[in-house]
């Protein structure tokens, strides 16, 4: 029985695959990117502190450092307790 070899003398039947993957990794060196959305920015401005909360936590770290901060037990235990009734 004689097997008839192709036309082409150098025939490797993995070489055009290889070639396909060579030319997609130079095709998929990209350079990452990022896409934010409408609403994501949105969410995104909600969550800077505005100006007036901002001035109470200082003031509010101006007394704890001087030792003037002064805590309302009661008001704190009546706000644990609403916060866990929900």
């Amino acid at each position: 029985m004689k097997i008839n070899r192709p036309n082409q003398l150098n025939f490797n039947p993995y070489k055009q695959q290889l070639q396909k993957q060579t030319e997609m990794k130079k095709t998929a060196k990209r350079s990452d990117e990022l896409q934010i959305s409408k609403e994501a920015l949105k969410l995104q401005e909600k969550g800077q502190p505005n100006n007036n909360r901002s001035k109470k936590v200082q003031e509010i770290k101006q007394q704890i450092e001087n030792g003037e901060y002064k805590v309302d037990h009661e008001v704190a235990a009546q706000k644990m307790f609403e916060f866990w009734k929900k």
